[in-house]
């Protein structure tokens, strides 16, 4: 018998590595650092959630069904923003909101591909949209990276075939941290509309850029939308991880595609995770910056404090957004090395072999260290207790 969609991809990496950690017993003098998953475990700022437990009283509609493409306050706003960050008009029209990012990419990719289709993905890969492309039934084509762990737009033009619907692309980099250069966004994005395919951007993490600059001029060009589908999150911006709120801007055409596959799936986002989302947009920027600034502290103390590891065999190839990549020196692959470090080291991250094919030699020697969670003084402690490993 074949196997079902769900059976045709690999179990949730994030639910594996949970796993490790039953029956394990931490020493009172180093506890878990669990540095596996990229999402902030605080709650929303208390004005935040202030303003949530208002409207769940007093605003009846947030227990109702709300539009499709979600609320139109909302898409505006999402509008406004991305036209004054990027330097090129959105309307609302092109903004759609979804239930979290992940649920705006599989929207996105029910919409443009069918059974035997192909997508692009650099590896490293988001494993959410490698598994995501497995279950509906199209190809996830790599594009590898060299050292520098950035695609090359060569590569993937010499991968493009009849069949390919799709370039994705996630910037800032999960899982490598990498914040792709402007120009390289603009080849990628000419390399795709010249082929007649889509380029899907996901840029879950842009509000913790090192830089203030836009990250790419891609909206300035008037047809965008006929190329470009931009993903987005609120979820790690404003802590809204639980209500799950994403979103994502093509054109109006596409958007009706994606309307029946969120009809079918979740019927409309969560009504209060948008209030929420909105509420922030107009309340929070002063917040949101501090936010990115403490996000910017640990990667300077990641790359502050990493000289030990170096001294040690140990490698950082990427630094960005949420994320370390790093190389280990040991002679075991890095899923075996990762289950090590829970027992050895408290240290809970995901090995590379979650992001990468089977046959990519990469994903034996490297790790993701996610840092959302972790502040300067568990950063540093995390890289102590790394340098102290063997094995």
């Amino acid at each position: 018998m074949r196997p079902t969609r769900t059976q045709s991809t690999f179990p949730a990496p994030i639910v594996e590595a949970k796993k490790w950690l039953d029956g394990v017993t931490f020493p009172a003098d180093r506890p878990l650092i669990n540095l596996s998953q990229a999402a902030p475990v605080a709650p929303p700022p208390p004005a935040l959630c202030a303003y949530i437990a208002d409207i769940v009283t007093n605003r009846p509609e947030v227990h109702l069904y709300g539009a499709v493409l979600g609320l139109p306050e909302l898409r505006s706003a999402l509008a406004d923003e991305i036209s004054a960050r990027y330097g090129g008009p959105v309307r609302t029209k092109q903004v759609a909101i979804t239930s979290g990012c992940n649920e705006a990419f599989a929207a996105a990719l029910s919409a443009l591909t069918t059974q035997g289709d192909e997508v692009l993905l650099p590896t490293p890969w988001y494993f959410n949209h490698k598994m995501y492309l497995d279950m509906v039934g199209a190809t996830a084509i790599p594009i590898p990276t060299d050292a520098t762990l950035l695609p090359d737009p060569q590569i993937a033009r010499a991968r493009i075939t009849p069949r390919t619907r799709a370039i994705a692309l996630v910037s800032p980099n999960n899982p490598c941290g990498l914040e792709y250069p402007p120009e390289l966004i603009a080849e990628f994005y000419a390399l795709a509309r010249d082929h007649g395919v889509r380029l899907i951007l996901d840029e879950t993490y842009r509000d913790f850029l090192a830089t203030e600059d836009a990250p790419h001029a891609l909206f300035e060009d008037p047809d965008w939308d006929q190329t470009l589908v931009h993903l987005y999150s609120f979820s790690k911006t404003y802590r809204l991880t639980g209500h799950r709120v994403g979103a994502l801007a093509s054109s109006p055409a596409l958007l009706a595609e994606i309307e029946k596959f969120l009809d079918t799936v979740t019927i409309c986002p969560s009504q209060i995770g948008q209030f929420a989302a909105l509420w922030g947009m107009q309340n929070l920027q002063d917040w949101v910056a501090g936010e990115r600034h403490e996000i910017l502290d640990r990667r300077a103390a990641i790359a502050d404090g990493f000289q030990p590891l170096a001294d040690k065999g140990w490698k950082l190839l990427g630094l960005g957004a949420y994320f370390a990549y790093v190389e280990h020196p040991f002679d075991t692959s890095s899923d075996t090395l990762a289950k090590h470090l829970v027992e050895e080291a408290s240290l809970l991250v995901l090995p590379a072999t979650m992001f990468t094919p089977s046959d990519d030699p990469g994903g034996a020697r490297q790790l993701r260290i996610a840092f959302a969670n972790a502040d300067r003084a568990g950063l540093q402690e995390t890289l102590k207790r790394l340098a102290s490993v063997t094995i």
